[in-house]
């Protein structure tokens, strides 16, 4: 690639911070951009995007292809932007050069971890005893699976309870990417199934070896393969050896497992950089290690160049002195003190209520005096950290009629019409996925679980050639059905729909599908739109397998999970737990119920890094805001299940976040009830009776 004329600098919009971290390294004569091990601290709202596109960027510029630039994020919405903001950069440096800003795939390497793990799985397919063709397991299906074992193994008809499947999916993800031992994990995070240790493993052991038979890999089984293939120095060396550059975005986020691949691509540490903020590392609960970005810096030797960006481009200063003071009172951390060119604004707001409808109260009018001061509702956000603590704003809201957007619901491929639709390619895809086939086929009326496996076994018999399944008898209410459903089958097989572009496969098996849904669910407008939208997405991807495998790792959200119906008005407000927040910003943020039990949790109390990871959450929380924040401390909680006119409440402790120093950069006030003007009195006279005296007098 032609490198642009000296007198344009491409870097020219970063800050000395940022622009040091974009250009480190050095280019030779001998050997393109080189650089030693890079960790880029990049505080809350300081650019963190801007700044990694830029260092991919100047990468390219100074002659590295693209070809061999690994870059990792953790959604493929950060991936493409990623990648449209490097090619922005590109192009404007060699715009009139004759010089194409970069090959027609852009960042060939560029996307998250699990879509790259499935990338490498399918290369290396052989030498893992892998068929190139398996399948991914999205979450829902997985745990279905697991169901299906826990059965099989007669786990659910136990005397006491036996955790449900999704309970035992957490459990088997948490050792996989803990690398912990099962007592161990169940000893810290699932104290009450300890009992079922040997019961577990047996079901966690007949699991992978339904997963193996079926060829089907789950997400854990990306980066557990990944691991196990780079663990052998002979693949770890071709692999790594492919990539000149390693960038990792987020690197907060990562598990254990994803820091040992990481390390085994550059066990030396040359041309590795990642990028992240351990101030806010909240996703523990997923497995994430947040020693993994502490210890980085030690792992090399000599050891990593560690580059801070604090300069914040989203907050007033105001907002970080508060959030800097929280953050200064963790023991273990990179020391860093964000600041912002914007000195405007008011302190954060420390707000202590009643109860939680006065919470509600409080909240709701500040919104709307916000939106009288011309700030929309879609500027404002309120952030919780259970999704359950928004249920009495919720009822507010409704009750004033201010449409709200609640974030943190269900992904578009949890949507049931949806999931059969794509069980269908699934199958398709690969005839052994046994849990595509049993979804599938209980679409066909009559085809309960016992047909449904007579179904497959049919199959298996007939060598996974689904020809075959034209001899199976089906049940009767099922019959006038078989034949095209059969028909159906050997077309998306064929190699012949593949010639006219494989997205007709959708249209096909669209068309077939409607009669089912038609018959099963009822909203069906909603539920046609969104499968209109599937076929709209699928245009983007150039073959079956790469559009399912994609779609499964990384699965957008649907219009139609958001909470209410709030795109049919002009405006609305967002709700969101903090998990869900993170990397958002609004003009004004709301925090609810900042007390001890919720802030922190009360299931981290007694574990000194879940308080921490705690402290950490709620600082995410803070530095979402850019011009007005309050933290809402209800003095009571009433308790759950008594009468509906009963009033047992419990009083609320002050968060140990909210410490004196903290709240001397907030400021403090109570909103109470108004009262109303029927039950006030006018006072008329300002006579004194001195009753204190008068008690003294008593005695």
């Amino acid at each position: 690639m032609q490198v642009a004329e000296e007198n344009y600098d491409h870097l020219g919009m970063l800050n000395s911070a940022q622009r040091q971290a974009a250009e480190y390294g050095n280019s030779s004569a001998e050997k393109a951009f080189t650089s030693g091990p890079l960790l880029v601290i990049a505080g809350a709202g300081t650019g963190k995007t801007m700044t990694l596109a830029h260092r991919v960027a100047h990468l390219v510029i100074s002659g590295v292809s693209p070809e061999r630039i690994l870059l990792l994020t953790f959604t493929r919405r950060a991936s493409q932007e990623m990648t449209r903001r490097v090619e922005s950069i590109v192009r404007a440096t060699t715009k009139g050069r004759g010089a194409a800003p970069l090959p027609a795939g852009g960042l060939p390497w560029s996307g998250t971890f699990h879509s790259i793990a499935n990338r490498l799985l399918r290369r290396f397919a052989h030498n893992l005893g892998l068929d190139p063709g398996f399948s991914v397991l999205d979450r829902g299906d997985a745990a279905d699976m697991l169901d299906v074992v826990r059965h099989e193994l007669k786990l659910t008809r136990t005397a006491r309870r036996f955790p449900k499947k999704d309970t035992c999916l957490a459990i088997y993800s948490r050792c996989v990417n803990t690398e912990q031992p099962l007592a161990k994990t169940l000893d810290n995070s699932y104290p009450w199934c300890a009992d079922w240790s040997d019961e577990l493993a047996e079901l966690f052991r007949n699991y992978v070896l339904r997963k193996q038979k079926s060829q089907t890999l789950d997400y854990d089984d990306l980066l557990l393969y990944w691991s196990h293939l780079v663990a052998e120095q002979e693949f770890a060396e071709q692999i790594g050896e492919s990539f000149d550059h390693v960038l990792v975005d987020e690197y907060q986020d990562t598990n254990l497992v994803q820091a040992k691949i990481l390390n085994a691509l550059k066990p030396d540490g040359a041309g590795i950089t990642v990028v992240g903020d351990d101030a806010q590392s909240i996703y523990s609960f997923r497995a994430a290690d947040v020693e993994n970005i502490l210890g980085f810096p030690d792992q090399y030797m000599p050891t990593a160049e560690i580059i801070t960006l604090e300069q914040n481009y989203r907050s007033s200063q105001p907002i970080l002195d508060s959030a800097n003071c929280l953050i200064a009172e963790s023991e273990r951390q990179y020391r860093k003190n964000l600041f912002s060119e914007r000195k405007d604004g008011s302190k954060p707001s420390y707000v202590t209520v009643e109860d939680g409808d006065a919470e509600a109260e409080y909240v709701v009018e500040s919104i709307l005096e916000n939106r009288e001061h011309g700030m929309q509702l879609k500027e404002q956000a309120v952030l919780f950290r259970g999704s359950h603590h928004s249920d009495r704003l919720e009822l507010e809201l409704v009750r004033r009629n201010i449409p709200y957007v609640k974030y943190g619901g269900l992904k578009f491929l949890e949507a049931a019409h949806i999931k059969d639709l794509l069980a269908v390619l699934k199958w398709a895809e690969n005839p052994k996925n046994e849990v595509a086939a049993f979804r599938v086929l209980k679409l066909l009326p009559g085809m309960g679980p016992a047909n449904a496996t007579r179904c497959f076994e049919q199959l298996a018999v007939g060598d996974f050639l689904f020809r075959s399944l034209r001899e199976f008898r089906a049940p009767a209410a099922a019959k006038n059905d078989w034949p095209v459903f059969c028909e159906l089958l050997e077309l998306l097989s064929s190699a012949e729909i593949e010639e006219h572009g494989w997205q007709s496969q959708l249209t096909a098996t669209r068309r077939w599908y409607q009669a089912h849904l038609e018959r099963l669910y009822d909203g069906l407008d909603t539920r046609e739109a969104d499968l209109e939208q599937l076929e709209q997405i699928s245009g983007r991807y150039p073959t079956r397998e790469r559009f399912l495998t994609e779609l499964t790792l990384d699965p957008p959200s649907a219009v139609g999970d958001l909470a209410g119906d709030p795109l049919l008005d002009e405006d609305y407000l967002i709700l969101s737990t903090v998990h869900s927040a993170k990397g958002q910003e609004w003009e004004s943020v709301f925090v609810l119920n900042v007390a001890d039990g919720n802030f922190p949790s009360e299931f981290a109390t007694g574990k000194v890094d879940m308080i921490e990871e705690e402290r950490r959450l709620l600082y995410v929380a803070m530095t979402r805001a850019k011009q007005s924040l309050s933290l809402i401390a209800p003095l009571r909680y009433h308790v759950t299940q008594q009468r509906r006119d009963g009033d047992k409440h419990v009083y609320g402790a002050r968060s140990r976040f909210m410490t004196e120093p903290l709240l001397t950069t907030m400021e403090m006030r109570f909103e109470g009830r108004p009262e109303s003007r029927a039950g006030q009195f006018n006072i008329c006279t300002d006579r004194k009776i001195d009753v204190a005296a008068r008690m003294r007098d008593m005695w």
